[in-house]
């Protein structure tokens, strides 16, 4: 092994005095040619004289090997017959080398990869990596302890940095290996597998004097294996072992214990930790998204029932709501450009009426770098404007993701999606061949899905811009969409899984209570919402990796205080992030989270933004199912007029055979469509929700040939 020592000796290295230049290239030669990991070691003959005995190995690994450099650095992968850069980088990284430090030279082994009947699956071939952990036991008997998965793309190294930890189990169903015995086989043959290697291990020291184990007592007690496998196209339970390799898996597969949160009951959640007079500003109240004027009304008067004391800014100056708050200040809201200034200017008016406030915040998207940067002047408890604005600005948020390697891990990199900014025409090109086709434009600051679109060649990603920089220009083409920031787009690439919504309460970085939603199949290619469902129906361990990955990227973009809206993909190599509402979740899940575990999210964001920490269940258990169907214009004007009018709907609503969310005021069809309303069922399961619901929408001409409500609740399982 060339250790710090072995590299000092250098050209003096005995017994032929041979530069280290021309000693590496011998070295990796041979000891490359003998196995398909090795570490520089000692001289010997030459690369290429010889067959290697792994003809499918195309590409040669270079790394630093020691704890120090766990985790701290890029693996350098060179095309196996190119033997002078791997030659050069060995030399430079022996530079860096300290005592018990190496440069390991591995060779990348492919996923055993097994013919299978049909059409390959449409998104990218997956590799799936079997970690073993086996240690001795009494009796220096082998015995597999631990067993963890994880899945990436094969055409990237697969390594515990750039994946996430999975069960077998979970692992093996992605790949339609779902059957109890099937998972069963797998896991012997890794165990058996894993034993043997430690057995053959021991059988080696056991032959061995004690210097040349290291010690009188030295002996290896754990051993780490990896089996990989080709996911895409499905694969039969084979594996091609690969050589040991140092291996701790994470120890995060299964649900947190416990989100740090004390237990109460809802009444006791209130009441104690709301003080008379409590004074709160409230920036910005009209958001299409979120609620309409009917619901507006109800929020403000449910906020006086827990004795908060409003004061409402607003741009319109003959706003409904001015004569239900405390203090009404009517202030242009909508110029984003000058948000610092309207800050400063904001805080003074606030002072100058002498108004004593304990927490400031916004639900509508526009506001919330406002609503930061008042908080600031203020003194008031709030997130950081920085992070405000990177949460708002789409790709800012992914390519920011995308730089944070960790620690600590699962780090939010794992989680963000390739991307790139389209401020013009010309950048369009560039961002074509940057990000992977096809994929996702949308606009920078948009919300609702307004503009949003898949996208499969460059041809189209130029239409789909033009028309975007022809149509959505200011605010007054589509209120209420970010247009007041301007209409930035970007390109991302698309990702194929399932999608779901996980609305987050967070306090100092803690994470006291999550609540994840599945979404059914939307609509393409503009990607508007059809269906969805609560709770969720995915595995506990699934449902845990979703509120991991929403946990690590609001707290990656330095997301520390409030209740926040995370739109994820579970995707066969787990969680991949859309993006991120800095602000509680639109449509109708503020009601459905209130309905089925008793936790009123607007109260939770009120309480954090005084700095006071919300009492929430740690654990919450929904009371039932929802499952709800998006009704649109476009599709469903007819029946909108006739059999699921507003006053049918409303009816219906009352009498409790199903919950209404109207998220329009008019039925105007157009272009840019946004859902007109939410239709939902409740029930003792999803399955009976989900048959009453699809029986409703039958029932008032919803669902329809061009509309399919059974196939969009289909993905509810």
């Amino acid at each position: 092994m060339v250790t710090k020592a072995c590299w000092e000796a250098g050209a003096n290295f005995e017994p032929c005095h041979c530069p280290l230049s021309v000693l590496v290239p011998c070295l990796l030669t041979s000891v490359y040619s003998l196995a398909p990991v090795v570490r520089v070691s000692q001289p010997a003959g030459a690369w290429g004289g010889e067959e290697v005995p792994f003809p499918s190995l195309l590409q040669v690994a270079v790394k630093l090997s020691g704890w120090r450099w766990r985790g701290r650095q890029a693996l350098r992968l060179y095309p196996r017959a190119e033997l002078g850069p791997v030659v050069d980088t060995v030399l430079a990284l022996l530079e860096k080398l300290e005592e018990e430090e190496s440069v390991l030279v591995e060779a990348v082994c492919p996923p055993a990869r097994l013919p299978f009947p049909g059409s390959p699956s449409p998104g990218p071939e997956l590799a799936l990596r079997i970690c073993a952990v086996v240690c001795r036991t009494q009796g220096d008997r082998p015995l597999l302890s631990k067993m963890v998965c994880g899945v990436g793309r094969v055409d990237r190294p697969l390594r515990h940095q750039s994946s996430l930890p999975q069960t077998l189990e979970v692992a093996l169903a992605q790949c339609g290996l779902g059957e109890a015995s099937q998972v069963a086989v797998v896991r012997q043959r890794v165990k058996a597998a894993a034993e043997a290697a430690l057995a053959a291990v021991q059988a080696l020291e056991a032959g061995l004097s004690a210097e040349q184990r290291g010690g009188r007592q030295a002996r290896t007690d754990f051993l780490g294996e990896v089996h990989p496998a080709s996911l895409s196209p499905p694969p039969s339970p084979a594996f091609a072992l690969a050589p040991p390799t140092s291996v701790t898996p994470p120890a995060c597969c299964s649900p947190p214990s416990s989100y740090s949160a004390p237990s109460r009951s809802t009444a006791s959640s209130r009441w104690p930790f709301l003080p008379s007079g409590l004074s709160h500003l409230w920036p910005g109240l009209c958001c299409r998204h979120l609620l309409l004027p009917s619901a507006q009304c109800k929020l403000i008067s449910v906020c006086c029932r827990w004795f908060l004391q409003v004061h409402l800014v607003d741009s319109d100056p003959n706003h409904f709501a001015s004569q239900l708050v405390q203090t009404f200040i009517h202030f242009n809201v909508t110029e984003h450009q000058r948000d610092e200034e309207n800050a400063r200017v904001l805080a003074e008016l606030v002072r100058a009426r002498g108004l004593q406030l304990d927490g400031c915040f916004s639900y509508w998207d526009d506001c919330l770098v406002l609503t930061a940067l008042l908080c600031q002047e203020l003194g008031l408890p709030s997130n950081p404007p920085a992070a405000m604005h990177l949460a708002k600005q789409k790709s800012r948020t992914q390519l920011h993701l995308l730089s944070r390697h960790g620690p600590p891990w699962p780090a939010p990199s794992l989680y963000a999606v390739p991307c790139c900014p389209l401020e013009s025409e010309a950048d369009v090109d560039r961002a074509a061949r940057q990000v992977p086709l096809p994929g996702v434009m949308k606009l920078e600051f948009g919300a609702g899905a307004v503009g949003v679109r898949l996208v499969e060649d460059a041809s189209q990603c130029h239409e789909h811009f033009s028309r975007i920089s022809r149509d959505l220009q200011v605010e007054a083409d589509h209120p209420g969409i970010g247009l007041g920031w301007g209409n930035a787009m970007l390109l991302m690439e698309f990702i194929e899984g399932t999608e779901h919504d996980v609305d987050l309460v967070l306090f100092g970085g803690q994470l006291l209570a999550a609540f994840v939603s599945d979404n059914g199949p939307t609509r393409l290619p503009g990607f508007t919402e059809t269906a969805a469902c609560m709770p969720t129906g995915l595995a506990p361990e699934q449902e845990a990796q979703l509120v991991q990955a929403a946990f690590r990227c609001c707290l990656g973009c330095g997301l520390l205080d409030g209740v926040f809206n995370v739109e994820l993909k579970l995707t066969g190599a787990g969680p991949r992030l859309i993006e991120i509402n800095p602000r509680m979740g639109g449509f109708y899940l503020r009601d459905w989270i209130l309905e089925l575990y008793g936790v009123d999210l607007l109260l939770a964001a009120a309480m954090v933004a005084c700095g006071l920490r919300p009492a929430l269940p740690a654990r919450p258990r929904a009371r039932g199912h929802l499952v709800g169907v998006m009704c649109l214009v476009s599709q469903h004007l007819q029946a909108l007029r006739s059999t699921a009018s507003r006053e049918t709907l409303k009816a219906l609503h009352d009498q409790g055979l199903l919950r209404l969310n109207l998220l329009e005021e008019a039925l105007v069809p157009g272009e840019y469509e946004e859902p007109y309303c939410s239709v939902a069922c409740a029930g003792p399961s999803l399955a009976e929700a989900r048959l009453r619901l699809l029986g409703l929408c039958q029932g008032l001409g919803i669902d329809g040939p061009h509309y399919p409500v059974a196939y969009f609740l289909s993905h509810f399982k």
